[in-house]
């Protein structure tokens, strides 16, 4: 199940502080029901830092500037669960084919190839770090004008890399910010129907080549750098974000009691 950009309107204002608190239990019953409860420092930052922003999003409080990783493999549900959290948070969202699509499409057919592609050799050494550099640099722009981000992509390769993650928390940190990684889990047949709906030619190749694609992914465990796994297999978190996107909305409007 996936949500539609459209699905999600803007949140009314909280008209008193019991929906205000009722607000605020139903989003933290969320998130510790989509990431099943842990209790690490990553899960903690990234709750308190989500929970106050979305009281400083509703004129109440103040938290520290935070850098939100959502990643997982293509057709998770990545960008859904990170629109939600925007939404909740007011943070930035930095989804990186947004940014950077274009510019990639064009590279690649000056160096030869196809721009569609995402998975030869031209791509993964000529192309996709420079795609990676342009998102960080600019959600480390955000970050040192105070503001947070949450940063859509897959990360396969930089979470496997303990120097990559520890490079990054150090910078957030001389910056006077926070970290907080997401894996969103999913099987792989949910992932191909995600990816068969969104009818990417980007994903062409993957559809053609399914079954050795799924071979190379590992979706029964997630990076040892994943903070907070949200847990959308057969679209279940997915789910539960939209039921409560929804919920949260009749609180806030005063149609439902706190």
């Amino acid at each position: 199940m996936t949500v539609s950009e459209d699905s999600i309107p803007a949140l009314p204002t909280p008209a008193d502080p019991s929906r205000d608190n009722a607000a605020d239990r139903l989003i933290e019953h969320t998130l510790l029901q989509v990431t099943g409860h842990p209790g690490n420092d990553g899960a903690n930052t990234l709750l308190n830092g989500v929970i106050g922003a979305w009281r400083r999003h509703q004129g109440r409080g103040s938290s520290k500037p935070t850098l939100t990783l959502v990643a997982g493999y293509p057709g998770s549900g990545k960008t859904e669960f990170s629109r939600f959290l925007s939404c909740l948070t007011g943070w930035t969202l930095l989804d990186k084919d947004t940014l950077t699509r274009p510019l990639v499409e064009r590279l690649l057919v000056s160096l030869g190839g196809d721009p569609d592609d995402r998975h030869t050799e031209l791509y993964l050494r000529e192309v996709r770090p420079l795609e990676y550099r342009c998102l960080m640099e600019t959600a480390f722009d955000n970050l040192s004008a105070g503001t947070s981000s949450i940063l859509s992509a897959p990360f396969i390769a930089e979470l496997a890399d303990p120097n990559w993650v520890s490079a990054l928390i150090n910078r957030c940190a001389a910056g006077g910010g926070n970290v907080a990684v997401v894996w969103v889990r999913c099987d792989a047949a949910s992932m191909r129907e995600h990816v068969e709906l969104r009818g990417d030619p980007r994903d062409a190749w993957k559809l053609q080549n399914w079954e050795a694609y799924a071979g190379t992914l590992n979706t029964e465990t997630q990076p040892s750098t994943a903070h907070v796994v949200v847990d959308n297999r057969l679209g279940t978190a997915i789910a539960l974000v939209h039921q409560a996107r929804e919920k949260l909305n009749r609180i806030l409007a005063g149609l439902e009691l706190p």
